[in-house]
């Protein structure tokens, strides 16, 4: 074991704090500050408590696992967890340390993450790393999932090693490397580093946002080093062919030398990029704007000192830099207009351009006869593959108008020519427009009767169908996935093979109704745990709404059945309730308007192929302005989801969080609300959980078809207490959505002094009450399945 009582200046004066030591470390030889090695058998917590921590003056925080430097370095690398400031999560990640001498002491700038392990999944507090006796690296979050590993069990590995170039490397006891870090590079290069062949960084998000969504990377080919966007086919925003290909010659990488960005092969080398660097620390980083820079330390702080595709990729060329349907000029970002009349685009965010353009109209789909085209001429694209050549321009925009999903098409032509090239881009990335030679056509406007124009007017409406074309996609509605009280939901497939959802409303007299509630309420948002509604039809009596489609289709029929094919385990659980959280806090408090769902229960929480959940069917939605608190509403809903104001007070927020509750006791305990087949005394689950509560016996409700349930029993116990939390009668004693979530992240916690007599109501006084006759559902309701905007 190694002890850090005798650490030198040079290193105390990096602001660590040191409450306990790293242990099972190997010899470090030479200096006992330098660390870079671990034996087998060794678990790290992510816990100040239990390891070297660094803090930085941004906020960022490395709990060290390992650290490599030495005294005649300017630098050190460290891995360990590491969090950007917040720590309410965090990577597993390698950081670079820059150091620099002040009155005979060392110091340390902002450490910079190179490589990280679990960007799409980052850990909690409490977290661990383990270097297992079998040579794996596993990091697992406080619950015990698996959240990364190297998969490297019975490889011969003997140790793990950081080398003084940041490389995490697993060797077996030859000293030959079983697994390395540079072979799974994330967003960046240090020195030294090689991006070989078949290899490419992918950019995050965003700064803050770690998450990577496979949308733009720089890879290297056998000829060339290209950075494109990830459709199908990819869109290259840049190509660099590294030089006139001759026969038997491969590349095989690039790096990043002190002054330059250079190309090696199996015969010859050059230069890519030369730039004036100075400093030995450096790195390369490619951003979430597609730009690839080169960062140094100088002046005792991070700077900017080359865009490595400056000289080769313009302003206004890059995919990202003025959003969906925007149109740069000039570096300057506006949206699609023509000649000077009204745009039918508006501004995401008029204070930030560059986040793009919505329809200020939806785009009609299969009737052409309805819709026109917004002509623009001038202007081009990033990247022009097109789909159709030798053809005129009328020929062009016949193109798209017959294609349902078509937006907007592309004509390429060339002066005083009539003939040019149709491309129709893809709908998955954003319209970007630059430079001159291309007329744009896009889809601006129909007629139709009044509800139709109604639903004109609201800002972001997804696309219009023709019922004609419903029928089409859905094999003439020939393959049901559920129905419920206001109609039917059928699968269908769009063109490009995308599977989705068909709700067709019909039968009763509310159906108009929630029909333009539902529109209208989710047609112009968006959100990961919102079901996204993709298009819609209303046409003559016909009203349908199309959905994603969800393929592991409702939550009750996995909460509710217990088959052993479909239980779900305990992280499965805890993860759904997040998303339902993380759904209706955008709904609450993140929307123009503040959206009170008003059906909250498990037949309207979807679940896609993770098992990620969405909530879902707005059919009973409320949009209530920002600066109102509380609204009075005709009674909805279903019952067993009410909260007990309904009957007496004015409706905020909290009834969704009421039904939340009831939702969370639903998953924990795996049965539903009342269930007729139990003894009278069980049949309803609040007043059984009221009486374990009572009695202290809680764990005797959770979920006993499953193991991992009972396993995780105390986990199970405690979201009970939030579940009570939402469920208080009082709605002003309900936390809110945000709240609820503060608690699932181990930010807060639950109140103390809870009343588990989930019937009590606030004070009335003066509140008019609702007359029972204006209630929406009927009995039959509850019993049957929901209208909702996915598969069963």
């Amino acid at each position: 074991m190694v002890s850090f009582c005798s650490l030198p200046s040079f290193f105390l004066s990096l602001s660590f704090i040191l409450l306990s030591p790293i242990s099972n470390f190997i010899d470090a030889q030479a200096h006992d500050y330098d660390h870079p090695n671990a034996k087998l058998s060794t678990r790290w917590t992510n816990n100040a408590t239990a390891t070297l921590v660094i803090q930085s003056e941004d906020g960022s925080t490395v709990q060290t696992i390992l650290l490599h430097g030495k005294e005649a370095f300017d630098h050190a690398y460290a891995c360990g967890f590491y969090c950007n400031g917040t720590c309410n999560s965090y990577l597993f990640a390698v950081v670079i340390l820059p150091l620099y001498s002040s009155e005979s002491m060392y110091n340390h700038g902002i450490p910079q993450v190179v490589w990280s392990a679990n960007q799409n999944n980052p850990v909690k507090i409490r977290a661990t790393l383990d270097l297992t006796s079998k040579g794996d690296l596993v990091l697992k979050d406080v619950d015990g999932t698996v959240a990364w590993s190297t998969n490297t069990s019975g490889k011969s590995v003997v140790g793990l090693n950081l080398t003084d170039l940041g490389n995490l490397m697993l060797f077996d006891k030859d000293h030959a490397t079983v697994w390395q870090s540079f072979d799974e590079p994330t967003d960046s290069l240090v020195l030294g580093q090689k991006l070989r062949v078949g290899q490419r960084l992918t950019a995050s998000v965003s700064e803050t946002n770690w998450t990577v969504d496979d949308m733009i990377t720089l890879s290297m080919n056998d000829d060339d080093l290209s950075a494109q966007v990830e459709t199908n086919p990819p869109q290259i925003y840049f190509q660099h062919r590294l030089s006139i290909p001759i026969a038997g010659i491969k590349f095989s990488y690039i790096e990043l030398e002190n002054g330059s960005l250079s190309w090696f092969s199996n015969s010859t080398n050059g230069s890519l990029i030369s730039v004036p660097l100075g400093s030995s620390i450096q790195y390369m980083k490619l951003g979430s704007d597609g730009h690839l820079r080169v960062f140094e330390f100088i002046s005792y702080q991070w700077q900017e000192v080359a865009d490595l595709l400056k000289g080769y990729v313009s302003d206004c060329a890059y995919p990202t830099v003025c959003g969906r349907y925007g149109i740069c000029s000039d570096g300057q970002c506006s949206c699609p207009s023509s000649s000077g009349k009204t745009s039918y685009f508006q501004q995401v965010d008029v204070r930030h351009p560059s986040l793009g353009c919505f329809e200020n109209v939806p785009l009609s789909c299969g009737a052409s006869q309805q819709q026109s085209l917004l002509e623009l001429r001038n202007i081009s694209y990033f990247s022009i593959d097109p789909d159709l050549k030798n053809i005129d321009a009328s020929s062009c925009k016949e193109a798209c108008a017959k294609n349902c999903f078509c937006k907007a098409v592309f004509f390429q032509y060339y002066p005083n020519y009539t003939i040019g090239s149709c491309y129709l881009p893809t709908q998955r990335f954003p319209i970007m427009i630059f430079i001159v030679a291309i007329v744009l056509f896009v889809q601006k406007r129909y007629d139709n009767q009044a509800e139709e124009d109604y639903l004109d007017q609201v800002p972001g409406m997804p696309n219009r169908f023709a019922y004609d074309d419903l029928k089409t996609i859905t094999g003439e509605f020939g393959k049901k996935l559920g129905e419920g009280g206001f109609g039917s939901v059928f699968e269908g497939t769009l063109s490009d093979g995308t599977k989705v959802a068909v709700k067709r409303l019909d039968g009763f007299g509310q159906v108009k109704k929630s029909f333009l509630a539902e529109v209208e309420t989710i047609g112009s948002i968006h959100h990961v745990n919102l079901v996204r509604l993709m298009g819609f039809c209303a046409e003559k009596s016909h009203r349908l709404l199309i959905y994603e489609y969800m393929s592991n289709g409702s939550l009750d029929r996995w909460i509710f059945h217990k088959s052993s094919e479909r239980i779900l385990d305990w992280q499965q659980r805890k993860n759904i309730i997040l998303d339902i959280a993380k759904g209706l806090n955008y709904l609450h408090e993140d929307c123009r308007q503040k959206i009170i769902h008003l059906d909250i229960k498990p037949q309207n929480i979807l679940l896609d192929e993770n098992f990620n959940a969405k909530v879902a069917d707005f059919g009973l939605s409320k949009l209530i302005d920002k600066d109102q608190s509380q609204v009075v509403t005709t009674m909805r809903g279903t019952p067993g989801y009410l909260a007990p104001e309904w009957l007496s007070a004015t409706i905020t927020e909290k009834v969704d969080v009421y039904s939340f509750g009831v939702v969370i006791l639903e998953i924990v305990c795996g049965r539903k609300i009342f269930d007729r087949s139990l003894d009278q005394e069980d049949m309803h689950l609040l007043s059984l959980f009221k009486r374990k509560a009572e009695e202290e016996q809680l764990l005797d409700i959770v979920d006993k078809s499953s193991d991992d349930m009972q396993l995780n029993g105390p986990h199970a116990v405690k979201m009970m207490r939030i579940a009570a939390w939402c469920l208080q009668g009082d709605y002003i004693k309900r936390p809110s959505i945000s709240m609820i979530i503060k608690e699932l992240e181990g930010i807060m916690k639950v109140q103390e002094g809870l009343d588990y007599d989930f019937s009590a109501q606030p004070s009335t006084s003066g509140v008019a009450r609702f007359d029972p006759m204006d209630i929406e559902f009927s009995a039959s309701t509850a019993l049957l399945p929901s209208i909702l905007s996915g598969p069963r």
